[in-house]
């Protein structure tokens, strides 16, 4: 028998596979099952995208490139960070990966030492602390409270902050919560990180998908003190609905883009080279069609919050979401019920429970290190989330 690396036997499987699993057993028995727990558009890849790809394969630009991205695609990502976020960076400190949780892995290997400590607040989109293992960092938490709008304060990352903290990964908007942090409160944290020369990993993903007068701001605008400790993490899944292309891009200071590109190229070298030229039209192709994609989201999003509302009395609350496409539904007021004789002890039996008597698939709150709450998704036409919300009002209402 082979036996398994300690590195990779620390990685913790996926929570939500047994709810999916489910999922799928009764989608192949027929039964349509609602889906909150999509973490993706429901929009297809506009067309002038596609096309770009299509035109590429015609010119047969279907050969290597170098590791760390097509040079026009870094191009187009300099003009971007200037045009949406004030930011100027070479082409050198820009590399392309293969999504941006491969953006991600690569910059967690490339600056975290065995035994460094990096702080994650929580809730968490589910992958971070994995990553941090898996280059053998130590994840710590601090906790983002429902009552502070799950946002953590400055003066909770300097309390959190050891001689071991090397890193905060900081993700605004935020999958799970949806939370966006304002430009004071982002520049009350970075005044804790310049001053104890943390890292910060910003995973700016969803930095398109806001709502309700918000407005993003990178952590690196903050100072050029700020951005030499920041690695920025971006993409083309979420905003050009292009989850399936497997593109992300980071920035980063030139020393650490170049440690990455080197190991990147012993890696996986270059991202497909089809999806870059696609890369390209979406970041120069206007932003019409996204615009459109985050209107509809904003049309979703206000009647979810308005059911929500409803909701209230039946023991359910939320906290109210202004980016990416999730909720956090808070039911820890049905643990200790039962449902049909079975207790409820927690967010995973929610998500059972909902699954196979309702037909609703929901992402327990416990894989984002928050019991007391399951995540909806409003990334689904808005007749299914209206339909699977009041089978979810259904489900509290029998609760006893």
């Amino acid at each position: 028998m082979i036996e398994i690396s300690k590195r990779i036997s620390t990685i913790a499987p996926s929570m939500t596979l047994a709810v999916s699993a489910k999922a799928n057993e009764l989608k192949a028995a027929g039964i349509k099952v609602i889906n909150f727990g999509v973490g993706e558009p429901d929009f297809n890849t506009p067309e002038h995208i596609c096309q770009a790809a299509k035109d590429a394969l015609d010119k047969g630009y279907t050969r290597y490139v170098a590791a760390s991205g097509l040079p026009a695609l870094k191009k187009s990502i300099v003009k971007k960070f200037k045009t949406d976020n004030n930011l100027d960076y070479d082409p050198s400190q820009i590399i392309i990966s293969n999504g941006a949780k491969h953006s991600i892995f690569n910059a967690i290997f490339a600056t975290i030492n065995p035994g460094d400590e990096v702080l994650i607040p929580k809730p968490y989109w589910l992958t971070y602390p994995e990553v941090v293992k898996s280059c053998g960092g130590i994840p710590e938490y601090i906790y983002a409270t429902p009552r502070h709008g799950y946002k953590i304060t400055a003066a909770q990352v300097e309390a959190a902050i050891r001689p071991q903290t090397k890193m905060l990964i900081f993700n605004s908007p935020c999958n799970p919560t949806g939370a966006v942090y304002t430009e004071k409160e982002i520049r009350a944290i970075s005044e804790v990180c310049v001053e104890h020369n943390i890292v910060v990993l910003a995973d700016e993903i969803y930095e398109k998908l806001i709502y309700g007068g918000e407005t993003h701001f990178s952590i690196a605008q903050c100072s050029p003190e700020m951005k030499d400790l920041t690695i920025i993490i971006n993409g083309v899944s979420k905003s050009y609905a292009m989850t399936g292309w497997r593109l992300g891009y980071l920035a980063c200071p030139a020393n650490v883009a170049k440690a990455i590109s080197s190991f990147q190229s012993h890696s996986t070298s270059n991202v497909n080279t089809m999806t870059q030229y696609a890369a390209i039209a979406a970041l120069e192709g206007g932003n019409e069609k996204m615009n459109e994609m985050v209107k509809v989201f904003g049309q979703r999003r206000q009647k979810m919050l308005a059911k929500l509302d409803e909701m209230k009395s039946l023991g359910l609350d939320y906290v109210s979401p202004h980016g990416a496409f999730y909720v956090m539904l808070l039911c820890d007021n049905l643990y200790g019920k039962n449902y049909k004789g079975e207790k409820i002890h927690g967010s995973m039996d929610v998500a059972n429970l909902l699954l196979v008597h309702k037909n609703v698939a929901i992402t327990p709150g416990v894989c984002f290190g928050d019991d007391d709450a399951v995540r909806l998704s409003y990334a689904l036409s808005t007749a299914d989330m209206l339909d699977g919300l009041e089978r979810i009002a259904e489900f509290a209402r029998e609760c006893y």
